[in-house]
């Protein structure tokens, strides 16, 4: 779409939808009295599509924006907003950006727009939020949310509102979990979640089957839900930095096994039949318990304790990434097992690919 400026309101400048007054060190008053200029004196509000607002000094938005009807697109980025006020009901926007600003939680509206909302793209990176805002989980209708750069701890469980959403970008803050939910966004295209505090991925990401990019670099990662290997769309995966990639060599932790675990796993391993009545019930479930070796050419059980082993698993056919399995012991990690294994990737150097992100 072109994009024009000018001072006059003829009726046959019909291709007039942008006003660009960015750039011009406006501050509050100033943008004020620009925009009642152009609602009072050459009443054209209603020509403007775009307004961009962006590097300017802007600390309030004048109440006067409400009077451009067939906004479409604010750009206010790279202000002094300390406040973003409820101003926007009468406007069907679709873009709202307003990032770099003083924007805090408590500073936004307590509901941006109104229920018939067609907003596709709100962004409100690099502000002073502290929670995800709450209000945001009303507008159904977005499909580009913009987040990152703030100090925001948490992802709210009902993200799952957010079904539209094709791009979601959570990069930069201090976030520890991510909810099972998230996997509900089945319309993801993109999910960042870099530079966070992030330990752990939930399984339910594998139901994100249209998702193209996962950027989870710079986390405390230390391992990846096997299900991940399921996401066949994805074409960029960001691991650098996560204590998974920097313990990609094998990391063993073992602990002598205690006596019972050793008469739990030679019951197990000989199939010596236990019958309810002859052991106390507890010792029953404890023999419930045992996990199978993930070693297929061993038969051994563990409980309590185990091996830790990073095994690196083709994926999209493109690279290697490591997943943690738990053997039941160090033995089952040498030999013609991983041996065969290692015949069976032709491609190691594609390991590298997605250690360094």
């Amino acid at each position: 779409m072109e994009c024009y400026t000018s001072d006059s309101c003829d009726s046959d400048t019909r291709e007039q939808k942008t006003l660009d007054l960015s750039s011009q060190m406006l501050e509050s008053l100033s943008l004020s009295s620009e925009l009642k200029g152009i609602v009072d004196e050459k009443d054209c509000a209603e020509n403007y599509e775009i307004i961009l607002l962006y590097n300017n000094r802007i600390k309030a938005l004048p109440d006067t924006l409400n009077r451009f009807s067939n906004l479409k697109i604010l750009d206010v980025s790279n202000n002094r907003l300390t406040v973003l006020p409820d101003i926007f009901k009468h406007c069907q926007l679709t873009s709202l950006i307003a990032k770099h600003n003083q924007l805090t939680n408590e500073s936004l509206p307590k509901s941006f727009f109104s229920n018939k909302s067609s907003l596709r793209e709100l962004n409100l990176s690099g502000n002073q939020l502290n929670f995800f805002p709450e209000q945001v989980l009303d507008i159904a209708s977005l499909r580009y949310l913009y987040l990152g750069g703030n100090n925001i701890v948490n992802i709210p469980k009902d993200i799952w509102k957010l079904n539209s959403l094709q791009i979601l970008s959570l990069g930069g803050n201090q976030i520890i979990e991510v909810p099972e939910s998230v996997g509900h966004l089945t319309g993801l295209q993109a999910l960042v979640l870099s530079d966070n505090l992030i330990e752990q991925l939930p399984a339910s990401i594998a139901r994100l089957n249209q998702l193209r990019s996962l950027l989870i670099h710079k986390n405390r990662l230390k391992t990846l839900p096997t299900q991940i290997i399921k996401l066949r769309c994805l074409t960029e995966l960001s691991l650098r930095d996560n204590p998974l990639v920097v313990r990609f060599v094998r990391d063993m932790t073992l602990q002598p096994p205690s006596l019972l675990e050793l008469a739990g796993r030679t019951i197990k391993l000989h199939e010596i039949p236990i019958r309810a009545g002859e052991v106390p019930l507890t010792l029953m479930r404890y023999l419930g318990a045992a996990q199978c070796c993930v070693n297929p050419k061993c038969k051994g059980v563990f409980f309590d304790n185990r091996v830790e082993h990073i095994k690196f698993v083709d994926f999209c056919g493109k690279y290697r990434i490591p997943l943690l399995q738990y053997l039941c012991s160090s033995k089952c990690i040498t030999g013609s097992w991983e041996s065969r294994e290692a015949d069976n990737n032709p491609h190691p150097h594609m390991m590298r690919k997605v250690l360094l992100g």
